[in-house]
């Protein structure tokens, strides 16, 4: 299956924070066994701080913030943008 943009944002936010998020469905596979292959990112342009969800092979499912990386339990794509969206609140108290 070729990949299908299903979401796609880029933007600035408060002129501080580069934020983006890219969201493909990719057919269920061994290297992406939910089908979605995601990069959801802010980066903090003044402090260099930052929030990456992503699920590259062979990792899957993981979160980045800053040098720590944790396990990601993925559930949906509405649901990962909303963890993302509250994990940026929680950590860098910025709402998106």
């Amino acid at each position: 299956m070729r990949a299908r943009l299903l979401y796609q944002s880029k933007s600035r936010v408060h002129g501080r924070y580069a934020v983006e998020l890219v969201v493909h469905e990719v057919g269920k596979s061994e290297r992406y066994p939910d089908g979605i292959k995601y990069g959801l990112i802010c980066f903090d342009l003044k402090t260099g701080r930052k929030i990456l969800m992503d699920n590259h092979h062979p990792k899957g499912p993981h979160i980045h913030i800053d040098d720590l990386e944790v396990s990601y339990v993925f559930v949906s794509d509405e649901k990962l943008i909303e963890d993302f969206k509250e994990l940026v609140f929680e950590k860098m108290g910025v709402k998106l």
